[in-house]
């Protein structure tokens, strides 16, 4: 009896000891899972040992609903920067799924199982974890047209016949560009990010500064029926409020403009303006570049 009670012994520790078998891998989500109906989700994790990335993995995941029954998800993850694997899955629904890994290098196999809560994102991008909403996006296409708007009557009044066509056509064409996601989200990341940048380096912008930038750009709109038009449409209170936390970002990016203006001055004394704000532009674009890739932009 005790020979029969040690070999059932023997045979567990065997069986437990052949589950966890192979490296001890962490895992870890490093990008949130989202549903979007009738698209696929990008999905990423990061591998480690020893608190060390993980390189040369082959990894696929088994992902399943822990409550319903939908089926199984099969996903190949292919490999990236510094112990990271990624991939996209199209699922059906929000909810707790079961993620199964399988990692495989040099012929060894491990196998893990992590939990994670698949759910609606709440916009179309993230920027070091601040969501860039579907409003935000509508807020720049608005402006956007405001100004081809803006551009369109002042054509009329200046032009004439063929020239008048054509300078139309040309804003015609400006706006299929203007109302593009992608052109829109680049206009937000790059007005956040130097904002970002001017706040890092320690310049504000107070009340009475963003106060006169927006008593400026009210004043231009009054003078364009078809400006205030919009407006009123989009709803004049919510598009003054939300133009005024837009006009903060702004004074905080033409602070590091100024910035690079006077660095281009002091070593360039001899140069001519033109020059000055040319080498500046040049250098606020290398900064806004450097910024962009210091940040965690996520896009959906």
């Amino acid at each position: 009896m005790k020979k029969r009670v040690m070999l059932a012994l023997l045979l567990l520790i065997a069986l437990i000891t052949g589950c966890s078998s192979g490296p001890d891998y962490k895992i870890e989500v490093t990008k949130e899972l989202y549903y979007q109906k009738d698209t696929a989700s990008a999905f990423e994790i990061k591998v480690t040992e020893n608190k060390k990335a993980v390189k040369g993995l082959d990894v696929s995941v088994e992902l399943s609903m822990t409550n319903m029954d939908h089926g199984t998800y099969n996903v190949k993850l292919v490999e990236g920067k510094n112990g990271t694997y990624s991939g996209k899955v199209k699922l059906p629904m929000t909810g707790k799924y079961e993620a199964s890994f399988t990692l495989v290098k040099d012929g060894k196999k491990a196998e893990k199982v992590v939990d994670i809560n698949v759910v609606m994102p709440k916009g179309v991008a993230k920027m070091n974890g601040e969501w860039i909403t579907n409003e935000d996006l509508a807020f720049y296409q608005l402006i956007n047209q405001l100004q081809l708007e803006i551009n369109r009557e002042t054509a009329k009044k200046k032009y004439s016949g063929k020239q008048l066509e054509e300078e139309l056509a040309y804003l015609d064409s400006q706006e299929k560009i203007s109302d593009d996601k992608n052109q829109l989200l680049t206009q937000i990341i790059r007005l956040r990010s130097m904002a970002m940048l001017a706040d890092e380096k320690g310049h504000q912008a107070t009340d009475a500064e963003v106060d006169q930038a927006i008593t400026k750009v009210r004043d231009q709109y009054n003078q364009f029926e078809s400006a205030k038009r919009l407006i009123t449409e989009y709803g004049a209170d919510q598009f003054w409020a939300t133009e005024k936390q837009q006009y903060k970002m702004i004074v905080l990016s033409k602070k590091v403009q100024q910035d690079l203006v006077d660095q281009v001055k002091k070593e360039n004394p001899k140069a001519g303006d033109q020059e000055i704000y040319y080498q500046a532009q040049q250098k606020y674009e290398e900064l806004l570049v450097s910024q962009v890739n210091s940040l965690t932009i996520e896009i959906l």
